[in-house]
């Protein structure tokens, strides 16, 4: 697979430079981008409210490393994306279900030096508040040498609100608590992560004006 200076698969160079101009006009500012490793195993954990939140981090991301990401099983049905999935190195997951094949690549992939992404909320919050998921915590345990990044995204829910321009920040950083602590177990270390995510990116609701409505009924409901 032929790759670049900062190790894009040709697949993955394709999606990000088709989303560049998306991103210029969204207005992306990027900030800590240092705390990103060039090379080695990296843990890269995410804020998610909306699906431009895994291209604005990987056109963040693109002068330094390729972002392989633990993605929902549901974008591999359509054969062409999905084979651009599996080109990109993404890894499938399903919901509701223990995922041990995947996080078991995902595992290898780290030892291997690769940068692993993830969303701890597992899936969009939709405005929701959502408990963090143990699997950056059994992903940390097991690759203890990882670097863990955490990359906090806002105003990507408004890409869709056409002729609104956006503005979306993508902002890198080191968690405030460091690694994985010693007698800290995987839940309480997603929970950390997504708390400090979640202090300076607040939960949004995605789309249009009629759609957050929707959405801001469901919320209020439930």
């Amino acid at each position: 697979m032929t790759r670049n200076r900062a190790g894009l698969s040709w697949p993955y160079r394709v999606i990000v430079t088709v989303a560049i101009p998306i991103m210029r006009w969204s207005r992306m500012r990027v900030t800590g981008l240092a705390c990103l490793p060039g090379e080695g195993p990296t843990l890269l954990v995410g804020d998610h409210d909306s699906y431009w939140d895994p291209i604005a981090i990987a056109v963040a991301a693109r002068g330094v490393r390729q972002i392989r990401a633990l993605a929902k099983s549901t974008l591999w049905s359509n054969r062409l994306a999905g084979a651009l999935m599996t080109e990109m190195g993404h890894i499938p997951v399903e919901r509701g279900v223990s995922n041990a094949e995947a996080m078991k690549t995902a595992i290898e992939e780290l030892r291997r030096g690769a940068c692993i992404g993830i969303f701890p909320e597992g899936t969009r919050s939709l405005g929701r508040d959502l408990r963090a998921r143990a699997g950056v915590g059994r992903l940390a345990e097991a690759v203890p040498e990882a670097t863990v990044v955490c990359v906090r995204t806002n105003g990507s829910v408004d890409v869709v609100r056409v002729p609104k321009r956006p503005r979306i920040t993508v902002e890198f950083y080191r968690p405030a608590g460091g690694q994985l602590h010693p007698g800290e177990t995987a839940a309480q270390f997603a929970d950390r992560l997504l708390a400090e995510l979640r202090a300076n990116a607040p939960r949004e609701i995605p789309g249009r004006a009629k759609t957050a409505a929707k959405y801001r009924t469901r919320v209020v409901s439930s």
